[in-house]
């Protein structure tokens, strides 16, 4: 079992920004794969970012390719996404997730392939 709590969330004006973290509890094996995603009123989830832990592989959803950065520390058992140049788009709950198996080489973004999850940071973006 793991616990994963997220923090850093807040309001920014568009073009600012702000880092993530996500903070694992309990289990390392279940942290293998991490990922954020994101959901904004009335949209469905969006996976934006995803990294192994142990490979350092990463994959980046094309809305935030090139803006947001995913990485970790595993000292601390956390994870982060810097997230840049945020535009108004980009306001949703932001969700960490984790899961300790995936067969293929990308770390997914499809939110069925993970077992935990964190309860969520709020980011508001103005324009």
């Amino acid at each position: 079992q793991v616990q994963l709590v997220e923090s850093g969330g807040g309001s920014v004006q568009a073009g600012g920004s702000l880092r993530l973290s996500c903070a694992a509890f309990g289990s390392t094996y279940s942290t293998e794969y991490m990922a954020w995603f994101r959901q904004a009123p009335g949209k469905e989830r969006e996976g934006v970012a995803a990294i192994s832990t142990g490979g350092r592989r990463t994959a980046y959803s094309d809305s935030v390719k090139g803006r947001f950065t995913i990485s970790q520390d595993n000292a601390k058992n956390t994870v982060y996404l810097q997230m840049d140049s945020l535009e108004p788009e980009d306001a949703a709950m932001y969700y960490c997730a984790a899961t300790p198996v995936w067969s293929g080489y990308t770390p997914p973004l499809v939110g069925g392939r993970y077992n935990y999850w964190g309860q969520g940071t709020q980011v508001t973006v103005s324009s």
